[in-house]
C-alpha cells in the first residue's frame, strides 16, 4: 500500500521551501530540539552509530543530530523539502538523503543503530505500518524516537472544545489554493498565536498562567517559529491525534519495549527500544 497522501507530501514540500529554517534563532533551534531529544537515550549511541531521520523535512533536527552520529539518512517523500535539506545540511559529509516515504524505506531489515520520526506519522493514512516499517529497519536494541500529536487526553474539556472548533477552521483553510491558504495561516500567527504567547509570557512573569494555556510551547519562540507552526497545523489536510496508551500499544505490537514518555511539551514524544528479532 502507498501509505502516504500525496496532497500532504505537497503541502509540506511547500511549507519548507517557504520556511527553509535558516531564520532560526540559536534558542528556537537548541531549545525545540532539545525539548523532543530530552528523552533519547544518547548513551546507547556512538560515533560510529547509523540511523536515519525520517521524514526529515527541512533536516532542522538532523543538522543537530549529525554532527553526534557516524551517518545519519535522512529520508522524506518530497524532494522540494530535501532540497532545502540539503542546503541546511551542506557542510556534513556524514549524511545521505532518500526521496523515498516511510512505506518504502531505503533499509535492509535489522540495519539501523536508531531512527527517529518526529511529526510526521500523524499525517499518514496508516500510522501503525508506519511505524512497524521503520521497527523493521531497525537493529534489536535500538532506540526510536517518535513524536506523534496528543489527543488532549491530559488537558480539560473546554480545551478540547476550543480545538474541535481550531480543527474546523484547519480543515476549511487547508483545502483553499495556496496563495490563500498561506494567507490565512499568517493572519492567524498575527492575531492567534503572536498575542495568546505574548500574553502567556506575561501572565508567566506575574507566576499566575493556568497549566493549559493555549500554545504555551511557544512562549518562548520567535515569531518565524509561530509563522511556520501555524502553516504547519493549518496548511495540512490529514491529522490524526492519540492518546498515550494508544501511542504505547502501537509500539509494543511492533515489538518494542521499554517505552517511555516525555512529561513536557510537546505532546506525546515517546522513546522506546526495539526488541528481539
Amino acid at each position: 500500500m502507498k501509505n502516504q497522501d500525496d496532497s500532504v507530501v505537497s503541502d509540506f514540500g511547500e511549507e519548507w521551501g517557504r520556511f527553509k529554517q535558516d531564520k532560526l534563532t540559536p534558542n528556537d533551534h537548541v531549545g525545540q530540539f532539545n525539548s523532543y531529544f530530552d528523552i533519547f537515550p544518547w548513551e546507547r549511541i556512538h560515533t560510529n552509530s547509523i540511523g536515519a531521520d525520517v521524514g526529515c523535512g527541512s533536516g532542522r533536527w538532523a543538522s543537530l543530530v549529525a554532527p553526534k552520529v557516524g551517518h545519519l539518512h535522512l529520508v522524506d517523500p518530497s524532494e522540494q523539502a530535501l532540497e532545502v535539506a540539503k542546503e541546511n545540511l551542506q557542510g556534513f559529509n556524514n549524511t545521505s538523503f532518500h526521496v523515498k516515504s516511510v512505506h518504502e524505506l531505503p533499509f535492509e531489515n535489522n540495519s539501523l543503530d536508531f531512527a527517529y520520526c518526529l511529526g510526521v506519522l500523524h499525517h499518514i493514512p496508516d500510522t501503525v505500518a508506519g511505524i512497524n516499517s521503520i521497527a523493521d529497519a531497525l537493529k534489536p536494541g535500538a532506540p526510536f524516537l517518535v513524536y506523534l500529536y496528543y489527543a488532549f487526553d491530559n488537558r480539560p474539556l473546554w480545551f478540547k472544545i476550543l480545538w474541535k472548533i481550531s480543527d474546523v477552521i484547519r480543515t476549511v483553510i487547508s483545502s483553499l489554493p495556496s496563495k490563500f491558504k498561506h494567507l490565512a495561516c499568517e493572519l492567524i500567527a498575527l492575531v492567534v498565536y503572536l498575542p495568546l504567547t505574548r500574553f502567556g509570557r506575561l501572565l508567566r512573569r506575574f507566576r499566575i498562567l493556568p497549566r493549559a494555556w493555549p500554545l504555551s510551547y511557544y512562549l518562548d519562540n520567535s515569531y518565524y517559529v509561530l509563522r511556520t507552526d501555524a502553516l504547519d497545523r493549518f496548511g495540512t489536510k490529514l491529522e490524526k491525534r492519540f492518546t498515550k496508551d494508544r501511542i504505547r500499544g502501537m509500539l509494543e505490537d511492533n515489538n518494542f519495549k521499554d517505552v517511555k514518555f516525555s512529561e513536557t511539551l510537546p505532546h506525546w514524544c515517546a522513546v522506546a527500544i526495539k526488541g528481539d528479532s
